[in-house]
C-alpha cells in the first residue's frame, strides 16, 4: 500500500509538472477562455431572447449576450481541458512505456492520470466561474462551477482517451475541436433558442449546459442535470484506462538487437 501511494503521488506530481511546462496549454488556459467570453459579449446583441430549458420546463427570457457568454465559456473550457489531457497523454506515452518496462506498477499510473484530469477540470472551472462572475450577474456561482467542472471532466476524459489511441497530435487536436464545436454549437441558445435538435440530449454537454444556463440566468438549480456529465466522464475515463491497461509495451528494435548481440 505504501508503494502504491508513493507511486501515485510521484506520477501525479510528474503529470501536473508536465502541464506547467506546457507553454501552449498555459496560454490557452489563461488567455483563451477570457478572450472567448469577451468575444461573445462584444459580438452578441443585448436583445432579450426566449430560451427553452428542458431542465426547468419553462421558457426563460434573458439577454442574448449573457446566454452567449455562458455557452462560449463552456466551449472554451472543454477545448482547453481536452487539449491539456490529450497533449500530456500523447507526449508521455514513451515515458509511460519505459516505466512499465522497468516494472513500475500500472494502476497508480492510470489513477494519477485521472486525478490530474479532475484537478485540471476543477481549476479551470473555478477560473471560468470567476471570469463569468465579473462579466455577468451570475445567480448561483457554486452550481455553475460544478457544471463547468463536469464539462472539463468530460472533455478531459475524451482527451485522455484520444491521447491513448491516435497516432498523431494533429488528429487528436482536430477531433477535440470538432467534437467541442458540434457539442456546444447545437446547444448554444443564441443560435438555437428552442434547442430542439433531434438527439441533442444525448450529447456529452447537454446536462451541464442546462445546469450552467439555469444557474446563471434563473433562480432554479436543476442539480440532477449534472449527473449525465459524471456518467460521460466515467465512461471516457474507463475507456482510456482500458486502453492503457491492455496496451502491452514492447521493447524497441534497438534494445532487442543489443540483447541479441550480447547473447542475453
Amino acid at each position: 500500500m505504501r508503494l502504491f501511494r508513493t507511486a501515485f503521488t510521484e506520477l501525479l506530481c510528474c503529470t501536473l509538472l508536465g502541464h506547467l511546462r506546457n507553454g501552449l496549454a498555459l496560454v490557452l488556459a489563461i488567455a483563451f477562455i477570457p478572450i472567448w467570453i469577451a468575444v461573445a459579449r462584444l459580438c452578441t446583441s443585448g436583445h432579450v431572447v426566449s430560451i427553452r430549458l428542458d431542465a426547468i420546463s419553462t421558457p426563460v427570457s434573458a439577454p442574448a449576450s449573457q446566454a452567449g457568454q455562458v455557452a462560449s465559456a463552456l466551449g472554451a473550457l472543454t477545448m482547453v481541458a481536452g487539449f491539456i489531457a490529450f497533449t500530456e497523454t500523447f507526449q508521455s506515452r514513451e515515458m509511460d512505456r519505459r516505466l512499465l518496462l522497468a516494472g513500475y506498477p500500472r494502476l497508480p499510473m492510470l489513477l494519477a492520470k485521472l486525478a490530474a484530469v479532475a484537478l485540471t477540470a476543477a481549476l479551470l472551472a473555478l477560473y471560468t466561474t470567476i471570469l463569468l462572475w465579473i462579466s455577468l450577474p451570475v445567480r448561483h456561482a457554486f452550481p455553475l462551477t460544478l457544471a463547468l467542472a463536469g464539462a472539463g471532466l468530460v472533455y478531459g476524459g475524451i482527451g485522455l482517451l484520444l491521447g491513448s489511441l491516435v497516432r498523431g497530435e494533429l488528429e487528436g487536436f482536430f477531433l477535440i475541436i470538432m467534437l467541442s464545436l458540434v457539442d456546444t454549437g447545437l446547444q448554444n441558445p443564441v443560435f438555437n433558442t428552442l434547442m430542439d435538435v433531434a438527439g441533442v440530449s444525448a450529447l456529452p454537454l447537454y446536462g451541464v449546459n442546462q445546469l450552467a444556463l439555469s444557474s446563471t440566468l434563473t433562480p432554479h438549480i436543476p442539480w440532477s442535470h449534472g449527473l449525465p456529465s459524471l456518467a460521460w466522464s466515467a465512461a471516457t475515463g474507463a475507456l482510456a484506462l482500458l486502453v492503457l491497461h491492455t496496451h502491452r509495451p514492447s521493447r524497441s528494435p534497438w534494445s532487442r538487437g543489443a540483447r541479441f548481440r550480447t547473447g542475453r
